[in-house]
């Protein structure tokens, strides 16, 4: 069954190291969210102006139309996105033609969230910054952690992205792994997913 497995979380948590691992371990796409971003929502937060929703807004639904094309092609995806706020996890759950807006278990599009302390994240953010290696300041930090928002409710595992690589993996491989037998579990019961 396709899927879409979205690695999630601030800025330096790790995503994009994490999701290519996953993809390449899954055989599947890698999408970037930062390569849906539009050349001005990219200079504003290179000048650490904190994006609005209505910047985000068009590039969220860039990448729920990018997974909605890979879902309905009976592809498997894997994006690195910060997804922080339930109301834009849930732009991105709609690239699922079946999603019921609640209904977390059945949604074809799963999200693990990477987490790490805040001196961490901001060393990293420091160095990929230094090395010219991402538009994203340090200065943004508090702003993103200040969006991140998960509700009990939507059942995201938390990863400690302080790890290593190769743990974090085998960590969000268990994870998908039981997620799904539990789907080919409940699909013998019941039509429900």
């Amino acid at each position: 069954m396709a899927r879409a497995f979205v690695i999630m979380g601030v800025s330096g948590s790790g995503k994009t190291s994490v999701a290519k691992m996953l993809s390449e371990s899954l055989k599947c796409s890698f999408l970037e969210a930062d390569e849906f971003h539009s050349q001005s929502n990219k200079e504003k937060m290179n000048k650490g102006i904190p994006l609005c929703d209505e910047d985000r807004i068009p590039w969220l639904e860039a990448l729920r139309d990018a997974i909605g094309r890979k879902l309905v092609s009976g592809e498997t995806a894997v994006l690195a996105c910060s997804a922080l706020q339930k109301r834009y996890r849930e732009i991105l759950r709609s690239a699922d033609p079946d999603y019921v807006v609640g209904d977390f278990d059945c949604c074809k599009i799963k999200f693990i969230c990477l987490v790490a302390p805040v001196e961490e994240l901001a060393e990293r953010m420091n160095m990929r910054s230094e090395k010219g290696e991402h538009f994203m300041p340090a200065s943004l930090l508090k702003s993103q952690l200040e969006l991140l928002q998960i509700f009990d409710y939507e059942r995201i595992p938390q990863i400690d992205s302080t790890m290593n690589l190769q743990s974090i993996l085998d960590r969000v491989l268990n994870l998908i792994d039981c997620e799904l037998d539990c789907v080919a579990e409940s699909l013998l019961f019941s039509a429900d997913c």
